[in-house]
């Protein structure tokens, strides 16, 4: 069980939110099902919208013997009140315990008697619970899913063994310096927002969460409205609405409509400040970043671009900078970050503290270049490659392929097909790219640094340069 978030990519006009293909799964008409996409070799993408609110959606790969199946869920770390920090995910924990027909034990051997994966994570804004298994399994899968999501106990006793499960999990990330330095910079980006909390919580919150909390939590917000069915591989989708329909039962009787793309515009004060943790590690590790785009900026495609070529290879300009030509630094790397309503543009590099300054030094007057002169069009060539190669590349199974049609319905309401999204990419511009970069180095700087520093004044002075 894990925590993640994952960056989109971005576009190339200034636009939010430009339609899609089709028509958006919660505008679709209870009860109907709709083709998004066939390919030429027989893949099929297809959505039923059940009256229950529920969306099941299936690709069909030709092929292949496995299928893989997810549950994903609109509820992440940032719909908890603080005082239930961590809720979600202490949930995802609970959940895998017992329910009214297996208990822990059973989920488990069930699981491994037929050589599948069982397995959750949690996100700033969603959760997902799949399986993998070969295609014969599909009932099995589907079964222990849905047993699993809906029927879970949160009994009192397991509520406590879990305590301590998240609590270690939370003392792992404190000894990882780079998993501390994203929580650290989310704060100094975010701040207050809850985007910016920790998804594993804190001690003090999982310390006095609740069973009734936790259990009220769950029967709140899991609700059908809020989830789409995702199944891939080789399935057909009139078997798999079978199975759904056997394993939820008469929870499918409620009538709703689904949740609509979960949209809006995140409160946030602008951040100019640097956080630091002091920890006795080898290395300095530093992150610092600006607010860019939500994930329904028609600019992600352009965003992608940009950041695949400031430091998203080892042809990119901060491994060349950094590592190649001065060997600052072993790992240095941009990314992207898209929620709903914001995301963020960030660079981290991990050094010897004697050379931070060196590399806050050089990792500004790269952003500077960047936002002054834009790419050239062989570094947008290059960019645009890196994403083609890796959109293709990263769907060559069926468990990525079914996280691309759940997350696309949970995220977007649509499916925007391969060959969409590879046009998409190819009508970036280096003006386009240039456009967007003046535009987001130009914002306020947030920074977090975990290493051997007792006081934000023992920093140097270029890491402070890096936010004025």
């Amino acid at each position: 069980m894990t925590t993640g978030n994952k960056a989109a990519a971005a576009g190339a006009s200034g636009t939010r939110g430009r339609p899609r293909q089709g028509s958006p799964g919660h505008l679709q008409r209870p009860g109907s099902t709709r083709v998004l996409e066939r390919t030429d070799d027989g893949g099929v993408v297809r959505r039923t919208t059940l009256p229950s609110g529920l969306r099941v959606v299936t690709e069909r790969i030709p092929g292949v013997r496995s299928a893989s199946v997810g549950v994903w869920v609109g509820v992440g770390s940032r719909d908890e009140r603080s005082d239930v920090a961590g809720a979600a995910h202490y949930l995802e924990h609970l959940l895998f315990k017992g329910t009214k027909r297996r208990g822990a034990a059973q989920i488990a051997e069930e699981i491994d008697a037929v050589g599948g994966e069982l397995n959750a994570f949690t996100a700033k804004e969603h959760t997902c619970f799949y399986a993998h298994v070969i295609d014969e399994d599909l009932p099995l899968a589907v079964d222990l899913v849905s047993d699993v999501v809906f029927d879970a106990l949160c009994e009192e006793r397991d509520v406590e063994t879990e305590r301590g499960v998240v609590l270690e999990e939370i003392a792992m990330r404190d000894e990882d310096p780079e998993d501390l330095l994203h929580d650290a910079f989310s704060d100094a980006l975010l701040g207050e927002h809850a985007l910016g909390r920790p998804v594993l919580g804190t001690e003090a919150s999982i310390g006095a969460m609740t069973r009734d909390a936790l259990y009220g939590f769950y029967r709140r917000r899991y609700t059908l409205p809020k989830m789409v069915f995702a199944v891939a591989g080789n399935v057909e989708h009139a078997q798999v609405l079978r199975l759904v329909r056997k394993a939820l039962g008469d929870r499918l009787d409620v009538h709703n409509s689904p949740i609509a793309p979960r949209m809006g515009r995140a409160r946030i004060a602008s951040a100019r400040k640097i956080v630091l943790h002091t920890d006795d590690t080898e290395q300095a590790h530093l992150m610092l970043g600006v607010r860019a785009l939500d994930r329904h900026d028609d600019r992600r495609f352009t965003l992608g671009v940009l950041n695949a070529a400031l430091g998203g290879g080892m042809s990119s300009r901060l491994f060349q900078e950094v590592r190649e030509r001065r060997g600052l630094a072993y790992q240095v790397y941009s990314s992207v970050a898209s929620y709903a309503d914001t995301g963020s543009l960030t660079v981290y590099a991990g050094c010897q503290p004697d050379r931070l300054g060196d590399v806050a030094g050089v990792v500004r007057e790269v952003l500077g270049t960047l936002a002054t002169s834009g790419l050239t069009d062989a570094e947008v060539a290059r960019g645009k490659g890196q994403l083609r190669g890796g959109l293709v590349l990263g769907l060559e199974d069926s468990s990525a392929r079914m996280s691309r049609i759940g997350k696309g319905e949970l995220n977007y309401g649509d499916h925007l097909t391969v060959e969409q999204t590879l046009a998409r990419i190819n009508e970036v511009t280096a003006e386009d790219v240039a456009q967007l970069a003046r535009e987001l180095i130009r914002r306020p700087v947030a920074a977090a640094v975990v290493g051997p520093y007792a006081h934000l004044d023992d920093l140097p002075a270029e890491v402070h340069e890096v936010i004025t």
